[in-house]
């Protein structure tokens, strides 16, 4: 298994150099960068399928979570919204939220003072009303407010590693949520609440333009390490500088991901790891021995959800542009899915080579594609048949059509994945 492992990834590396040859070590580093984030992403998918066997499909909205939260932390301080009154406005919002949320737990502990079954539904619904006109109430004006007279909060002009260690915790505040209610579902269940707890995630990211301006978007978010015009200022040609960047850009990421590939193979390999491998193939039996199989659950969604959050800040800071609108179902769940699929799920090294070799992929199809088919159209051309029509759009759907052609390839070969798990089985 060690020498199959090396041997792909001795060839990722070629098929690396292969793409630098041809399209140039600047967009070579790009999709380098972009890769080492999807890395992390593809290790939290990991974590909670190839370790737990949960069917996450919200990876998006833990992503879009990511880049909330790097955009708020490091963005530079609005002016406009401090000196304003959209502070005191929101602190109120804050409180009316606050005094909701006991409104709601006193009534679910109702039955101490012997309110139960009807009676204590009833007035659980009825707080839930009370406390969302109550924060509405607050919310709305504030909002309204805001956006009017300072466009929107802005951030806190903190280090953007910083946000990306807020994007991790934030995905695991709303990851623990999400498992409190959903873990208790059978898988496909699961599987579509979790589709639809990230369609609302999106939904409120790109509506809520008080906070992140929606669809008009926030740009330049700022970078941990120097950007190439800081390189350029001292002296160093466009191409250099632009190259020292990205490579130290990298060298962060690869330190993050180092620390976090390191932390979870231990667990993995000790008592913590055999444990979850026995509630994953056999929740039942595990249950039997004493084990709280929903409690280790909601562990492992939590730590697989910290690990999307901080991949999905990395990626909003290396681009510098938080988009909302640029996050689509296909590119950030089920390209995540392929990953951990065509790597070899509950495998850390295969999912790490399952992410660089399907975004590679993804990303050199296209241009692959157009080139492709603009020589068999000029070829057609000459000959009479008649050139191909929409050549840049049929393209993009090619990107399609070849990963559906490497799953297919991937799964008939190496139904466990390329490097798939390996258990060691003692006595």
């Amino acid at each position: 298994m060690i020498r199959r492992s090396l041997t792909l990834f001795a060839g990722l590396f070629v098929l690396i150099l292969v793409i630098g040859w041809f399209m140039g070590v600047p967009f070579t580093s790009s999709r380098l960068v972009e890769a080492a984030a999807y890395s992390l992403i593809a290790m939290g998918l990991n974590i909670q399928w190839g370790y737990g066997g949960l069917f996450n499909f919200g990876i998006m909205g833990f992503m879009m979570l990511g880049g909330v939260a790097v955009t708020f932390i490091s963005y530079p301080v609005n002016p406009q919204f401090w000196g304003s009154d959209g502070p005191w406005m929101l602190g109120r919002a804050l409180i009316a939220f606050g005094a909701g949320a006991l409104l709601v737990i006193a009534a679910r502990q109702s039955h101490r003072i012997g309110i139960r079954g009807g009676w204590k539904m009833a007035l659980t619904v009825l707080a839930w009303f009370i406390g969302y006109c109550v924060y509405r109430s607050q919310i709305d004006p504030a909002a309204a407010y805001i956006e009017a007279n300072a466009g929107f909060v802005g951030g806190l002009g903190a280090h953007p590693v910083l946000g990306w260690l807020f994007g991790g915790v934030l995905a695991a505040g709303v990851a623990y949520i999400v498992g409190k209610i959903c873990l208790g579902l059978r898988t496909d269940y699961l599987a579509i609440a979790t589709i639809g707890i990230s369609e609302i995630i999106r939904a409120l990211v790109k509506n809520m333009d008080w906070l992140t301006r929606g669809t008009l978007t926030v740009s330049p978010i700022p970078w941990p390490t120097p950007l190439p015009q800081d390189y350029q200022a001292g002296g160093m040609d466009a191409q250099t500088a632009l190259l020292s960047a990205r490579g130290g850009f990298l060298l962060l990421v690869l330190v993050i991901f180092a620390v976090a590939m390191f932390l979870i193979s231990r667990a993995y390999a000790g008592p913590w790891g055999r444990m979850m491998r026995a509630i994953r193939d056999n929740h039942i039996s595990a249950a039997s021995m004493g084990k709280n199989v929903t409690a280790r659950q909601l562990e492992i969604f939590v730590f697989g959800s910290v690990l999307m959050g901080i991949g999905g800040a990395i990626l909003v800071s290396f681009v510098q542009i938080n988009d909302p609108s640029s996050y689509q179902p296909i590119n950030h769940t089920f390209l995540i899915w392929v990953m951990v699929i065509v790597g070899g799920a509950g495998n850390n090294w295969g999912a790490v080579f399952g992410a660089v070799l399907i975004w590679l992929v993804w990303i050199i199809s296209d241009p692959l594609a157009q080139l492709l088919f603009g020589t068999i159209s000029h070829w057609s051309g000459q000959i009479g048949w008649g050139e191909i029509p929409d050549i840049q759009s049929r393209a993009s759907q090619m990107r399609i059509f070849v990963l559906g052609a490497v799953i297919t390839i991937a799964l008939r070969f190496a139904p466990r994945g390329l490097i798939p798990e390996v258990v060691r089985r003692e006595g």
